[in-house]
């Protein structure tokens, strides 16, 4: 009787060590899925990431450019001419007027003066037709 059940004792330990065996690869297995996708995750986040970095110093480089190029003196000087008309000494400032000033100023032409005339395949083609 002994060895009987002894017998059902191990075909129950190999069921159960075969059961737990398998589970345990599944359960090493969903793990190991979870690891791949979180890493592939972690990778475009990191390439995202480097790419808004890229972005960032190329715009810190036009800045710290623009930036050079507002301190220099000659941008200063042509900001000074420009809006609040300064000039050095022995020159001559020109103040023009607007563009509707000078529109009303302007001579009108005639539909006639602006067509252009007849270039000269057609004159000869019209001479001998």
């Amino acid at each position: 009787m002994q060895f009987m059940f002894k017998g059902i004792i191990q075909k129950g330990i190999e069921k159960f060590g075969n059961l737990f065996l398998v589970l345990l690869l599944i359960i090493v297995g969903i793990s190991v899925v979870r690891s791949i996708s979180n890493y592939r995750e972690a990778s475009r986040q990191i390439k995202s990431e480097e790419k808004k970095l890229d972005s960032i110093a190329k715009e810190n480089q036009n800045l710290r450019e623009e930036l050079e190029k507002v301190h220099s003196v000659g941008f200063i000087e042509k900001q000074l001419r420009d809006t609040l008309g300064l000039a050095k000494d022995g020159e001559i400032v020109l103040i023009l007027p607007d563009e509707e000033v000078v529109k009303k100023f302007a001579p009108e032409y005639d539909e006639e003066e602006e067509t252009l005339p007849d270039p000269n395949w057609k004159k000869w083609l019209k001479m001998f037709l």
